[in-house]
């Protein structure tokens, strides 16, 4: 009676154990049809481990060749002899074996095409329970609504894409995505990164032994004749804790018949001499009459930075105070960045020592401004935000700067471990 064939399948951890499992159970006439690697145990393909799977059959008698061989006359098309017959159905035997065998093989090819869909639909399960938005760690960071608040928030302030670019930059590279979630902690952060770009030059000094010089040039309407007069009265005056320097005006804007008017009536009520020269000449004969420690500040030629004529001019009389000078350039807050970064350009040749910022109260975003004074490398020295005097100017203070801020929820106690305190100078000067 002929056998059936007979169909397995073999799971192993290697390839070699799945072999000898087979011959094993099977014995040596069995044969293999597939062999694939498999993930073993776990849940939707958790905490699997790798194997082996062999699928194979043992054939029947009915598939083993015959004996006998093939013989046939000259009519052996038409004629078979009693063995040619017994050999044809051995042939049938054996072709349906065959045909099985394949509709059997194709069978598993369906079944296994069948498996590695359920095998990827379940990793894509995986995944999703992993990652509910399908995306890659970084994408994720990207995408993150924090990430994306503080990019708005300094959109809102006016900060330039580059500047935001680099404080994004150092946020993906310092925040992973657990502490992402921690809004106060990140924008904290954001704040002290802004804080640290903030260059800061130091005052007047309230003392000195030698005559100083203190010129504050810029473009016109930024306030320069104004924070002169402020100056003028914070450390002309002094009081009982730090002694008044002897301060003197001095004007080379002759060219604005108001602006003279209004130096002339500051210094008169703050009993300050003021002196107006047109050329180098007259500038070097008040800095010669001028007495030891006494302390000069000096108004120049409100005139556009393009005037190249003008700036020239000023150029020279401004060379003749020397190595005791110090030169300020006064911008104003609401410039947006990319004047600010014409103007520090355009006034280079001065060689200013630091930058003033003007009218602080006549804006709520300054963000152009630090984004164009870091990247081109400047400090601040004061802040004016308003045209009382000599009230509304104080020292620059990145505290000062950062509170400026809008929309950020501010840790002062922390920031003012980090950078200091605010101090006005009237609190120090005139309390």
């Amino acid at each position: 009676m002929e056998g059936a064939i007979q169909y397995f399948t073999v799971q192993a951890v290697t390839p070699r154990e799945a072999l000898e499992k087979m011959k094993r159970q099977y014995g040596p006439e069995a044969r293999i049809l597939t062999h694939k690697n498999i993930r073993r145990g776990g849940l939707f393909g958790l905490f699997a481990r790798e194997g082996v799977e062999i699928t194979g059959y043992v054939p029947g008698s009915s598939l083993r060749p015959s004996a006998q061989p093939f013989s046939g006359g000259a009519d052996s098309g038409t004629r078979l002899s009693a063995n040619g017959m017994a050999s044809n159905r051995a042939s049938v035997g054996r072709q349906a074996g065959i045909e099985e065998t394949k509709k059997k093989i194709l069978a598993e090819a369906r079944r296994e095409q069948a498996f590695q869909l359920i095998l990827k639909e379940i990793q894509s399960l995986k995944e999703n329970l992993n990652d509910p938005y399908n995306l890659s760690v970084d994408a994720r960071r990207e995408q993150h609504p924090q990430i994306e608040k503080i990019s708005e928030l300094m959109r809102c302030n006016d900060f330039t894409e580059d500047f935001l670019e680099e404080i994004l930059r150092r946020i993906r590279r310092e925040f992973s995505l657990e502490d992402l979630a921690q809004e106060s902690v990140l924008q904290n952060s954001v704040l002290e990164w802004v804080g640290e770009k903030i260059g800061i030059c130091p005052p007047i000094p309230s003392q000195g032994e030698k005559i100083g010089i203190f010129i504050i040039i810029g473009p016109t309407g930024v306030g320069k004749t104004t924070t002169i007069a402020k100056l003028a009265a914070i450390y002309g005056v002094g009081n009982n804790r730090v002694n008044g320097r002897n301060v003197r005006i001095v004007t080379i804007d002759n060219y604005r018949i108001a602006a003279r008017r209004q130096i002339e009536t500051y210094a008169e009520i703050m009993r300050v001499p003021c002196s107006f020269v047109e050329s180098l000449g007259d500038f070097k004969k008040v800095i010669a009459m001028s007495k030891e420690g006494e302390l000069i500040l000096v108004d120049t030629i409100g005139k556009s930075p393009r005037n190249l004529g003008k700036l020239a001019e000023m150029q020279e009389i401004i060379d003749a105070a020397g190595p005791l000078s110090e030169i300020h350039l006064a911008i104003s807050s609401t410039t947006k960045a990319s004047d600010v970064e014409d103007i520090l350009r355009q006034f280079e040749p001065f060689r200013y020592k630091a930058v003033i910022l003007t009218k602080l109260d006549e804006t709520l975003r300054i963000g152009n401004v630090i984004s164009i004074l870091a990247k081109m490398n400047k400090p601040i020295s004061y802040l004016a935000d308003g045209q009382g005097v000599p009230q509304d100017i104080e020292e620059a203070s990145v505290i000062r700067l950062l509170m400026n801020l809008e929309g950020f929820r501010i840790n002062r106690e922390r920031l003012e471990e980090k950078f200091g305190k605010r101090e006005k100078i009237l609190d120090r000067y005139w309390s």
